[in-house]
């Protein structure tokens, strides 16, 4: 079994027990089977069993994903499972969207405070000239009122709007009216406390039941939880939403090839229900609605950064934190955070930011960095 697992890793830089930091420190021996048997899965929650160690996770995973050795792997049963059921059912409908909620951000509105910045925002910072978390976090949302053209008085639509750090800095900065919907009832509550005095509302709300027409649409990070069988209907529905004048800006992680379904690993344990939305998907959605694609800006390499300073954070934070979250808990939260930091990394992930148009924007749109 060893030998197979070596002989997977030969030529990644990545060995088992060896000097370098990245290195994985095996502690048990029944590893090398359960990566062979149970893929990513097994390897995940082998690291939450304190099967094996590594001071340098982010990069090991940054390594491994450059040299592909997933080709090297069997399909595993969770792999299979999750095209599967990707496949058979709609597991983003109304009722399957809320379990995100449920799982992952209705875990605990402490860790997210000891884990992001300030505003609370829970999407990839803007570092082109930022030097701190928050700075980067505060650029981010400029950037993205400045690419819709924000103006004093215009209503926007925050899709997904987490705790309203960007209904709150729109409100606060540009005097924009704000509506945003969450299906988190942990950041419903404390997006509201937040927001209080501003003319943010909040609500728990599926955006296929949103109605009314407003100025701008943006969406930052949501999409991810969207589902294939859904791009058709949101596009729909962001289409009738938005003035005709508006515009729509789409701020979501991708990936390089057209998937159905997530990692078995990241399905179990972090987001059930999300899949990683392609360039062609998103384009094919569009347009169906015949929107105008007026700018696409990646900039993945800023949240290999933001994911390494909330990591830090955590860090720094645990002793606050050890009384509501266990070891194993830790463990996962820390693999969930340092193996996406490598998989931006390696560039297997990116971070798109795009913005639509109903109708063309008739002098032409001018680019914003």
């Amino acid at each position: 079994m060893k030998s197979a697992i070596d002989a997977i890793l030969k030529g990644t830089g990545v060995t088992l027990n060896g000097p370098n930091p990245f290195d994985i420190q095996v502690v048990n021996d029944q590893l090398y089977a359960r990566i062979l048997t149970q893929g990513t899965l097994g390897f995940g929650e082998a690291y939450m069993d304190g099967w094996w160690e590594c001071d340098a996770i982010d990069e090991m995973i940054a390594k491994l994903l450059r040299a592909d050795v997933a080709r090297h792997l069997r399909p595993s049963i969770g792999l299979v499972a999750s095209t599967l059921k990707a496949r058979l059912w709609n597991t983003q409908n109304k009722q399957g969207a809320l379990k995100v909620g449920r799982t992952h951000y209705d875990i605990g509105n402490n860790l997210y405070r000891a884990m992001l910045d300030t505003r609370l925002t829970y999407t990839c910072g803007y570092w082109k000239t930022a030097q701190t978390l928050d700075e980067a976090q505060e650029d981010k949302l400029d950037l993205v009122c400045k690419k819709i053209g924000l103006q004093p008085g215009q209503h926007v639509l925050d899709i997904g709007c987490g705790w309203g750090s960007f209904a709150k800095f729109a409100a606060e900065k540009y005097g924009a009216r704000v509506t945003g919907i969450t299906i988190s009832q942990e950041q419903l509550a404390l997006g509201k406390e937040l927001c209080a005095g501003l003319p943010v509302e909040l609500r728990f709300q599926d955006y296929r039941d949103v109605t009314g027409q407003f100025d701008h649409i943006v969406s930052l990070g949501m999409f991810e939880h969207v589902g294939y069988k859904n791009y058709a209907t949101y596009f729909a529905h962001v289409k009738r939403l938005l003035k005709p004048g508006g515009l729509f800006l789409l701020h979501t992680i991708g990936g390089i090839r057209s998937v159905r379904h997530t990692d078995p690993w990241i399905e179990k344990y972090i987001f059930p229900n999300s899949m990683l939305p392609s360039v062609q998907q998103i384009a094919a959605a569009a347009e169906r609605q015949k929107f105008v694609m007026e700018d696409w800006h990646n900039f993945s390499a800023d949240y290999d950064k933001t994911l390494m300073a909330w990591h830090a954070n955590v860090e720094e934070q645990w002793e606050t934190l050890k009384d509501q979250y266990d070891e194993r808990f830790r463990r996962m939260w820390n693999y969930y955070i340092l193996s996406c930091a490598g998989s931006f990394r390696a560039r297997q992930n990116q971070l798109w930011q795009i913005v639509f148009s109903p109708n063309g924007v008739p002098e032409g749109y001018n680019s914003v960095r």
